[in-house]
């Protein structure tokens, strides 16, 4: 579906992407990263808005720059607002779908039923002037949609929505990658694009710091690290069991020594250990909590190794002290 190699966007002495490679097949992909981590330059770059510095861009095979029949392939929702404030939804849809030369009736036609399907169809006669923050969004959703695009590419879509609308446009992107449709999210909030597909591309600082599934960067990763928090009695003696196990990064008392934090890699080495140490009968654990391969660890672990930060500390408590 996409393939950068070694793209580079500067702008004059800004790195927007930096050194960019990526083969993606046909699927539904988040995009993921802090702001000003580069994902709208990316989006600019596919949408065919930025000619790359260095390095060669190709959706579906062409060069997006300049090629109108391949953009209309494309569904693009941007991040900024509509321009057009005094004209209603439904003028402001047809209109666009009518620049991709469809005859005003069908374009007319194809914005309705765009607009009902985003919750529109009662106010898309309004001008865009009088609309909320999330009513935006879902005008750029349905101009996004209209024309049944093979790649749906959306930028920060759920910026301004309420709770109901999140819900509304969640559902909706839920059933576009059930049928087997081609999309990509992009967000610096994880959860949003959890909830919508299990394939990311990670970008910090202009950099692919990763891409695939959760499960596919955990493999990647080797040992994942994350924290495991024990509560229950005799916490110090696990403490003291657990202090010279090479898989453990730090360890450290909750308050009052009613449980235990350790930063550990996931191996099955140290669930080994740990389950050695538990079967003591004068331990006796009330809540187990252990880390796992879910976007948030994976993001958080990635971040650190980026920044060049030690994953998981370097901090030792000693068993008999509180934290």
């Amino acid at each position: 579906m996409i393939e950068l190699q070694r793209v580079t966007k500067l702008y004059k002495l800004v790195i927007g992407i930096n050194d960019i490679s990526l083969s993606l097949p046909p699927g539904a992909y988040g995009l993921i990263g802090p702001n000003g981590s580069g994902k709208t330059t990316l989006i600019n770059l596919l949408t065919g808005q930025l000619k790359p510095t260095l390095g060669r861009v190709r959706v579906f095979g062409q060069n997006p720059w300049n090629r109108p029949q391949l953009l209309r392939r494309l569904g693009y929702c941007p991040a900024v607002d509509p321009a057009h404030w005094n004209v209603s939804a439904l003028e402001w849809v047809t209109y666009l779908l009518e620049m991709t030369q469809y005859p005003h009736s069908e374009a007319q036609h194809r914005a309705e039923t765009a607009l009902a399907e985003v919750g529109l169809a009662d106010v898309m006669r309004r001008p865009i002037q009088t609309y909320s923050l999330g009513m935006r969004q879902r005008i750029k959703l349905a101009q996004a949609l209209a024309h049944e695009p093979d790649w749906l590419i959306l930028d920060e879509p759920f910026n301004g929505l309420d709770p109901i609308g999140r819900f509304a446009m969640t559902e909706l992107l839920q059933k576009w990658v059930r049928e087997g449709r081609n999309l990509l999210l992009a967000s610096h909030v994880l959860h949003e694009v959890e909830e919508i597909t299990r394939s990311f591309l990670l970008l910090c600082g202009g950099r692919l710091l990763a891409s695939g599934t959760a499960d596919d960067i955990a493999a990647d990763l080797g040992n994942i690290v994350g924290e495991v928090r024990l509560r229950g009695t005799r916490m110090d003696r696990v403490a003291r069991e657990m202090a010279d196990d090479p898989d453990v990064f730090s360890l450290r008392f909750l308050p009052h020594r009613t449980g235990l934090t350790m930063t550990v890699r996931s191996t099955d080495a140290f669930r080994r250990r740990l389950q050695r140490v538990l079967a003591d009968q004068s331990v006796v654990l009330e809540e187990l909590d252990t880390p796992g391969h879910s976007l948030d660890t994976l993001f958080t672990t990635l971040m650190k190794m980026h920044r060049g930060e030690a994953v998981g500390g370097d901090v030792m408590t000693p068993a008999g002290q509180g934290e």
